[in-house]
């Protein structure tokens, strides 16, 4: 008889993948996936535990799983501190950190084990596996872990250091998801421009083809595919410059998701990042100069410690000369465990707040100058949702649940999943507004 997991998936794209893998396997041994507490078996929870917030709703989860169920099995970024989970809820079955796929498969097995052998040709699962992103677009993590050793951040203790796929491995897994109707992969990782780099870059062979398990290759044997590719945390290092031309010929997405931090030298040695904001707004300049429509989106983080006035409004100039296309901001917390936390000159919370809300005021308005600058452009879409009053879809410039949107009036020609070609009419701070174009 067949046996019932809940599953909850908490955290970034990472951890997403690593419950789509958890959930497929699970699925090839014969288990049925619920969405609610009641009906399961057993529930497994993929946690995270990168900043307080994140970790106090891993908490909460385990919390109520516990109480609507009461077999619970515990994994991720938060279950790296498992002596802490084991304190607070001693009642877990299992706890194992991110990665730690078979753990997770093992406890399931133990706790709610099939009696029944599973029957492949009963029990079908779709053969890029189980997503959580709708059909149309998926996530590709192409690494594990991370070699930075950023102040604030303990990603590298958690998921340990760079671990690289094989590019003919990811390709095939691209190539799968292709085949089975995605039409945009999202490239993740921790540190997704250092791609290879562990690996020493050795060369595969893709469809009669040799190709390095590197950055730029990656992207070169992805363009094949001839689906959206978008690059997510990427490092500004000196060989993404020759991913430009990629973007400019329409082989990759002309959309960079670069994660700055900061743009004052004294903030960035503080955190352990490069700190050379003038380089990059040179490099951001000459890559405008190779693709006109190349989109930029960063994050920052204000009211770290030591940050002074000065170092805040360094950051406001850096904003203003490198004009970038979608900004999120955070106000630093401590994370437990990161080197951050030894640092002097704590900033208030007031001040975090006030730096915060002059941060993305000032980002606004660069951000609605540079979407009316579209306005009167043809450019595609893809898809994401028609409903009986609309059409919303993203452009290039728009990574899912991030970034904008793209709203259109009612056709129906047009179904989820489509990418079509629209006129752009109008926008505001973060979305467009337009309509189908004319063949």
């Amino acid at each position: 008889m067949s046996k019932k997991v809940g599953f909850v998936s908490l955290g970034c794209p990472k951890a997403l993948v690593d419950s789509e893998r958890m959930m497929t396997q699970l699925r090839h041994d014969g288990y049925a996936l619920v969405s609610d507490y009641s009906n399961a078996d057993v529930v497994v929870v993929n946690t995270c535990g990168f900043v307080d917030e994140a970790k106090a709703e891993s908490l909460a989860t385990i919390d109520t799983a516990l109480n609507e169920n009461g077999k619970v099995i515990v994994t991720g970024c938060l279950g790296a501190a498992g002596e802490e989970i084991r304190d607070s809820f001693p009642k877990v079955l299992s706890i194992s950190g991110p990665q730690q796929y078979e753990t997770v498969i093992s406890a399931v097995r133990e706790h709610a084990p099939i009696i029944n052998e599973h029957d492949p040709f009963r029990d079908l699962i779709p053969a890029q596996g189980i997503k959580l992103t709708p059909s149309h677009y998926a996530y590709l993590k192409i690494s594990e872990g991370c070699n930075h050793h950023c102040s604030f951040c303990i990603i590298p203790s958690m998921r340990g250091r760079l671990r690289s796929r094989l590019v003919d491995d990811v390709f095939e897994e691209a190539r799968v998801l292709k085949n089975n109707g995605v039409k945009e992969l999202l490239i993740v990782s921790q540190d997704t421009s250092a791609y290879g780099s562990d690996l020493k870059y050795p060369v595969r062979s893709i469809q009669g083809n040799d190709f390095e398990t590197s950055f730029v290759d990656l992207c070169e044997a992805l363009a094949s595919l001839e689906i959206w590719v978008r690059l997510h945390y990427v490092y500004p290092y000196p060989h993404v410059d020759k991913v430009i031309p990629l973007m400019a010929a329409g082989k990759v997405l002309p959309y960079l998701d670069i994660p700055f931090q900061h743009a004052s030298p004294s903030i960035l040695k503080a955190m352990r990042r490069p700190a050379a904001s003038e380089n990059t707004l040179r490099r951001v300049g000459e890559w405008r100069e190779q693709c006109p429509d190349l989109t930029i989106r960063s994050t920052f983080i204000v009211g770290f410690p030591g940050e002074t006035d000065d170092d805040f409004l360094q950051l406001l100039d850096f904003l203003s000369k490198a004009e970038l296309d979608r900004v999120g901001c955070f106000k630093y917390s401590p994370v437990e465990g990161a080197a951050a936390n030894a640092l002097a000159n704590p900033v208030a919370e007031t001040i975090k707040d006030e730096r915060y809300e002059q941060l993305m005021a000032h980002q606004q308005t660069i951000s609605t100058k540079r979407l009316a600058a579209r306005r009167g452009q043809r450019v595609p879409v893809i898809v994401d949702e028609v409903s009986d009053e609309r059409i919303v879809a993203r452009s290039a410039a728009d990574a899912p649940e991030i970034d904008g949107l793209v709203y259109l009036a009612l056709d129906s020609n047009v179904d989820v999943g489509d990418i079509v070609e629209v006129t752009i009419e109008d926008s505001d701070e973060y979305d467009m507004f337009a309509s189908l174009a004319e063949a």
